[in-house]
């Protein structure tokens, strides 16, 4: 199981974070980026199945900004809290926190990062803005910074189903970087692989979009 840590940002107030530690030499870091919903049960499972496979994982605790030790279930108030929050946060900030996270796990080797839902295009930024390699999970918030450059690989996973992720949308990630890999799964909706909630789990999605999600890292990181 993991620990939490403090993480200093570019203010004066640092903001918590849960790190999961690999077991003996780590291949890699990487900085797991939350969804709405806060460094929740889930997002920490994620973090400790990352560790599990040999990298270092750490979750900043982006909301501490706002509001200390938020943590929400999936519930239509906690949708709408959310999405306030991340609002009023600013994407800005968060890629700051990345960066943050990212110099706090550096002892691990080269850094990566994988978002999903808001985290998934704040890890997109992170390829664009910090050169870290990243995977995203459904960023629904991608399109308009399609046109940066990019500083290092990204890879992009959707569900066929998820209506806040049309087709016309994901056609504009394969037409903008035709050289990164964007992955699509039938039968799959938004938040496919949050495996705690049975509304949106898609097990044999999921299970595709680790495997290559691991080989991604294994290429960009553990190399």
């Amino acid at each position: 199981m993991g620990t939490h840590i403090n993480l200093p940002t570019s203010g004066t107030q640092c903001i918590g974070a849960y790190l999961a530690e690999a077991e003996g030499k780590p291949k890699g870091g990487l900085v797991v980026i939350q969804e709405i919903f806060g460094v929740n049960a889930h997002i920490r499972s994620v973090a400790d199945r990352f560790a599990a496979m040999g990298y270092t994982a750490v979750a900043p605790a982006f909301f501490d900004h706002l509001e200390t030790g938020v943590e929400m279930d999936y519930s239509d108030a906690s949708m709408a809290k959310g999405r306030q929050l991340v609002t009023e946060l600013g994407l800005d900030r968060a890629v700051e926190d990345v960066a943050s996270a990212a110099e706090a796990i550096a002892s691990a080797g080269k850094i990566g990062t994988v978002g999903y839902c808001w985290g998934g295009t704040v890890a997109f930024l992170s390829a664009i803005r910090l050169g870290l390699p990243s995977v995203s999970y459904y960023g629904a918030r991608n399109v308009p910074f399609l046109g940066e450059k990019l500083q290092a690989p990204v890879m992009f996973h959707f569900g066929e189903e998820d209506p806040s992720i049309p087709p016309a949308m994901v056609a504009k990630h394969r037409d903008m970087l035709p050289q990164m890999d964007v992955y699509t799964y039938p039968g799959a909706g938004h938040a496919f692989n949050r495996d705690i909630d049975p509304g949106h789990y898609h097990q044999v999605s999921a299970e595709l979009a680790l495997k290559r999600t691991m080989a991604f890292f294994d290429k960009y990181l553990a190399a």
